[in-house]
C-alpha cells in the first residue's frame, strides 16, 4: 500500500510540474513575444531612427540661417533710433522678436545633433549659388540675401527717411534670401522640426516682404 501511494504521489508531482512548466512557457511567449519583446525592439530602434531624421540639408539650413537671422536682428536693432516711419519701426521690432528665439532654437538643434553652431568656411547651400543677392549690389553670393559689410555700415550711418528707404530695400532682399533657404530646406531636409520652422519662415517673411514693399512704395 505504501509504495503504491508513494508512486502515485510522485507521478502526480511530475504531472503538476509539467503543467506548471507549460504554463510558464506560455506566459513568457505571451508577454515576451507580444508586449515586452515589441517594446524592447522599439526602444532599441529609437536612437537610430532619431538620427535618421537629420541629414546634411538640415544641418546646413540651421548653420546658415543662424547668421542670416543674426544680421536681420542687427538691422532691426538700428530702427528704434534711426527710423522715422512708425510702421517700419513696429515691423523691425516684430522681426527681432520672431528671429531671436529662432536663433536659439537652431543653436539648440545643432548642439543636440553634435554639429558645430558656427558656419563652416565652405558654406554654399545646395541650390543656393544660382540665386545670389536678388539684385542688391555687394551681397554675399554664398548666402542669399546677406548684406555686405559696407551695406551694413551705410545703413548704420543713415537716419530718418533715408534710413527707412534703405532698411526696407535691404530687408526685402534679406527676407527673399531667407525664403530661398527655407524652401531648399523644405525640399531637401529630413528633420520634421527643421522643415516646420522653414515653412514658418517662408510664410512669415513672405508676408513681411509685402508689408515692406507697401512701406517702400509710399516713402
Amino acid at each position: 500500500m505504501k509504495p503504491t501511494i508513494l508512486r502515485r504521489a510522485a507521478l502526480a508531482g511530475v504531472a503538476l510540474s509539467a503543467l506548471l512548466g507549460t504554463a510558464a512557457c506560455g506566459g513568457a511567449d505571451d508577454t515576451g513575444g507580444m508586449t515586452h519583446g515589441t517594446g524592447s525592439s522599439s526602444a532599441a530602434g529609437a536612437s537610430p531612427s532619431a538620427d535618421a531624421t537629420v541629414n546634411d540639408a538640415d544641418v546646413m539650413f540651421a548653420q546658415m540661417m543662424i547668421p542670416h537671422h543674426q544680421q536681420a536682428v542687427t538691422m532691426a536693432d538700428l530702427a528704434p533710433t534711426r527710423a522715422n516711419d512708425p510702421e517700419l519701426k513696429a515691423l523691425a521690432a516684430k522681426i527681432k522678436a520672431a528671429q531671436d528665439p529662432e536663433i536659439a532654437t537652431m543653436k539648440g538643434w545643432l548642439t543636440a545633433w553634435g554639429k558645430p553652431t558656427d558656419l563652416p568656411s565652405d558654406h554654399s547651400m545646395p541650390g543656393m549659388s544660382a540665386t545670389p543677392g536678388h539684385g542688391m549690389p555687394g551681397m554675399d553670393s554664398g548666402m542669399p540675401g546677406m548684406m555686405s559689410e559696407q551695406q551694413m555700415k551705410d545703413l548704420a550711418a543713415a537716419n530718418g527717411a533715408a534710413f527707412d528707404k534703405m532698411f526696407a530695400e535691404m530687408m526685402i532682399a534679406h527676407h527673399k534670401g531667407a525664403i530661398d533657404m527655407a524652401r531648399t530646406e523644405q525640399a531637401d531636409g529630413s528633420n520634421p522640426e527643421a522643415k516646420a520652422l522653414a515653412a514658418r519662415i517662408a510664410s512669415d517673411q513672405a508676408a513681411e516682404v509685402q508689408t515692406l514693399q507697401k512701406i517702400l512704395d509710399r516713402l
